[in-house]
């Protein structure tokens, strides 16, 4: 038999990353009393990246993201994440580093903890949005019942699949030239980026700053991407397309990460190696969407459609989505966590209107 919450939450808060957290401090400080649903710790969530804490903490160094300049962070995070999340942080080994992508995601969880905001974690399987208030229903916790509901559950990057590729990940594989490109791993070293598409060139273009050299990997004799990027790429001398070709292995060694590629030069069928020392992903995203079961409406790429200017409301009153989930065009963990501040104050506006506070 189903369990349902009698209790109606004021918001229900389904995500884990900087846009949940974000909406979850300004929904707890706005006595919303917000519940969190971050997901379960399960080999499948971690094959498709849908971890708790999201994308940002299977990252390593996080230079960009304001207010955490390089120093020394450790006693600092020490003392402020709780001890229980403490285990899954990584070994500083140095004084004076950047925060790591788990360091700032288990301080944004915690600072989200410290108001009050209660956590569970385990998967959103299902939900019913046809009436309010809305039913969430979880994977091993039963189901609750919410006036609004904030949806910040991301999109997960594509990948090729490839063995050798998920044992590189954080070891000069990534799915974002932006997060990770001026790394130190990265620069004066040629690069590799796979994908035919204006944010393929895009990430080329951006890596082409450190780079010593960019192979932009294209497996078909053309690109999809727009004239303008097209003519961008023809203007870059540091990028080199490789026409017809697809990754294969993805090379390396433990201590140095990525050293090279195995391709396959697909019109004549052969072999190419090629030594990089890092490889980028530009083959798109998929949202994290299946659980809303089409009831909201979506953009042309499966994002969640965003329906005023410069507000986070939905075509479900109530519904309110932030973070990647409902933007592919910036994609970046400060702007994610904009607009996790503004879907909380969007329902807090929402549920003062109809006297639900």
């Amino acid at each position: 038999m189903e369990i349902v919450s009698e209790k109606i939450e004021k918001t229900i808060i389904i995500g884990s990353g900087p846009a949940a957290w974000s909406a979850a401090i300004y929904a707890a400080r706005a006595n919303l009393e917000p519940l969190v649903f971050e997901g379960a710790n399960t080999e499948e969530n971690r094959m498709q990246g849908t971890l708790p804490l999201g994308q940002l903490a299977q990252t390593t160094e996080v230079e960009n993201y304001a207010g955490f300049p390089s120093g020394n962070l450790k006693a600092f995070i020490d003392s402020a994440i709780d001890d229980q999340q403490q285990w899954m942080l990584p070994p500083v080994e140095e004084e004076a580093h950047a925060v790591t992508g788990p360091e700032l995601m288990n301080l944004m969880r915690q600072q989200a903890r410290n108001f009050g905001t209660r956590v569970i974690t385990d998967d959103v399987v299902d939900t019913e949005l046809k009436e309010t208030p809305f039913t969430v229903k979880t994977s091993e916790n039963g189901s609750f019942r919410c006036h609004t509901l904030i949806v910040a559950t991301g999109a997960r990057a594509n990948y090729l699949g490839l063995e050798s590729e998920d044992a590189y990940k954080n070891k000069g594989v990534s799915a974002c030239a932006v997060c990770d490109g001026a790394l130190p791993r990265f620069r004066n070293k040629p690069l590799g980026v796979v994908g035919g598409g204006d944010s393929a060139i895009e990430e080329a273009t951006y890596l082409s700053k450190f780079a010593s050299q960019v192979y932009l990997i294209v497996r078909r004799d053309q690109l999809r991407a727009s004239k303008i990027m097209q003519e961008r790429l023809s203007a870059n001398e540091k990028i080199k397309v490789l026409w017809n070709h697809e990754v294969q292995e993805v090379v390396g060694e433990e201590k140095l990460g990525v050293t090279g590629l195995k391709l396959l030069q697909n019109k004549e069928n052969q072999g190419v190696e090629i030594e990089v020392g890092g490889l980028f992903l530009a083959i798109g995203h998929t949202p994290n969407t299946k659980f809303l079961r089409d009831q909201v409406e979506l953009t042309e790429s499966g994002y969640i459609r965003w329906t005023e200017n410069f507000r986070t409301a939905t075509s479900v009153p109530g519904l309110f989505a932030a973070g990647d989930v409902a933007d592919d065009y910036y994609r970046q963990a400060i702007t994610s966590a904009g607009t996790g501040c503004m879907a909380a104050l969007d329902a807090e506006r929402l549920l003062a209107e109809h006297h639900l506070l």
